[in-house]
């Protein structure tokens, strides 16, 4: 019997991606899944297992890392330096004061989640924003008296729906690492980026005022969360910097990334965020050097866990099954930018990871749609949102940390990160691509 090793190999495929995600929920980590994934997709494409690990694995690991350590470098040090100044913080607590949301359950909703917008389009990390935010989130929520699960659902708005993939100019990795592959820029297709994060918060809001309906009818009320590792309620701190000098260093990095008179790389633009507030906050820093250490060292773990993300994908890119299924979906009968959106989206869902799932995209699949004539900023805006929308599913490094930091569960709070995020993404993408198509 002949065996059709095109066929096996793509079976392979698919067995290697539900073994990424069965292992995933099951709590192994992506750096340990990845290999043994690529391993396995080996297996079933005749291929050496060493020559695959050390050939297109590692190939795609240090690809990834050579284009995009420094940005993560920086960006975790600019994280690290407005955290320990306190201008992260000073930020937060104006914000809060200025809209008034004390007391009345909506705006607080909404007040912490343009705190966490305010604070992620400035430049600062996902990571350092969930533990400068969540002390106050708790004094807010027991003053409103709002459960406590609907934190999840106002911060992955704010932090990550907007900021992350849509809102042009943003310096987060998600809206860079396209501008590397495809030469444009952080503020590719504006329009339709705009378009999409109005439709997400107008979905965002209803959401929040049915949910606060909701519990007020069935008589739910704010519970404190108990457990391990759960963050402690915020105590209020005087000795914090001038909120205006706070919002310099973050205005730095957006000016030097997106004037058109300046436009510096983003590493540069974030290391003008770091000298901003080295300059301004020098006494604030007990050990500064002790700052940027701590900073770079944060940037261990995401830059790792997306390499081998991609590693897997450079891997897959490998095997005599990435040719089939990337011709089917080169071929299916829609317009290419919505079969790159569906790649894209089965990439980030698959890994757990918006970066890691583009990554692959970006580095396997988008020099032959380019080769189709796509434009480049419809491309970059739409692959950067469609990173974001399945990605958060319940095996996601971020959500996981962020429940377990909170005090919540898959159980009583992913409804929330699912309705909010990914659903709403969705259905941003369904509009947003038609007319994209019609205006590029």
């Amino acid at each position: 019997m002949v065996i059709d090793w095109n066929i096996v190999s793509t079976i392979g495929i698919i067995v290697s991606l539900a073994f990424i995600i069965i292992l995933a929920l099951r709590g192994w980590h992506i750096i340990v899944i990845a290999p043994l994934a690529a391993v396995v997709a080996a297996l079933f494409s005749n291929m050496n297992v060493l020559q695959m690990l050390t050939g297109p694995y590692m190939t795609g690991f240090t690809i990834y890392a050579g284009k995009f350590y420094l940005i993560f470098l920086m960006g975790t040090i600019f994280g690290k330096f407005m955290e320990d100044s306190g201008a992260a913080r000073s930020i937060a607590q104006a914000i809060i004061k200025l809209i008034g949301g004390t007391g009345n359950p909506m705006r607080v909703l909404v007040a912490f989640s343009i705190v966490c917008m305010v604070l992620t389009y400035g430049g600062v990390s996902l990571f350092v924003v969930i533990f400068t935010v969540l002390p106050i989130a708790r004094s807010l929520w027991k003053e409103a008296n709002i459960p406590w699960h609907l934190f999840m659902l106002s911060f992955v708005f704010g932090a990550a729906s907007l900021t992350m993939t849509m809102l042009p100019g943003s310096p987060q990795i998600q809206n860079i690492m396209p501008t590397k592959y495809l030469n444009t820029t952080a503020m590719a297709a504006p329009m339709l980026g705009l378009m999409g994060a109005a439709v997400v918060a107008i979905l965002n809001l209803l959401y929040m005022k049915y949910c606060l309906n909701k519990a007020k009818k069935e008589g739910e009320v704010y519970v404190a969360p108990t457990g391990v590792g759960i963050v402690a309620e915020s105590a209020e701190i005087k000795d914090m910097p001038n909120v205006w000098l706070s919002l310099i260093p973050m205005a730095c990095v957006l000016i030097f990334l997106n004037v058109p008179q300046i436009k510096l790389d983003i590493i540069y633009s974030l290391g003008t965020g770091v000298l901003a507030c080295a300059v301004l906050f020098w006494t604030r820093y007990p050990n500064i050097v002790d700052t940027l250490c701590k900073g770079a060292v944060n940037t261990v773990i995401p830059i790792i866990n997306t390499c081998a993300d991609v590693g897997y994908g450079g891997a897959i890119a490998a095997t005599a099954g990435f040719k089939v299924v990337s011709t089917w979906l080169l071929t299916l009968p829609m317009h290419p930018i919505i079969s790159l959106s569906i790649a894209t989206n089965l990439m980030a869902g698959i890994t757990g990871s918006a970066s890691g799932g583009m990554g692959i995209v970006l580095q396997t699949l988008v020099p032959k749609y380019m080769a189709l004539g796509i434009s480049p900023e419809l491309a970059h805006r739409i692959i950067a949102m469609s990173s974001g929308c399945f990605d958060a599913m319940p095996h996601n490094g971020v959500i996981i940390t962020i429940l377990a930091v909170a005090g919540l569960t898959h159980v009583n709070a992913y409804k929330h990160v699912f309705i909010g995020h990914v659903l709403a993404t969705l259905v941003a993408l369904i509009i947003v691509i038609p007319l994209g198509i019609l205006i590029y």
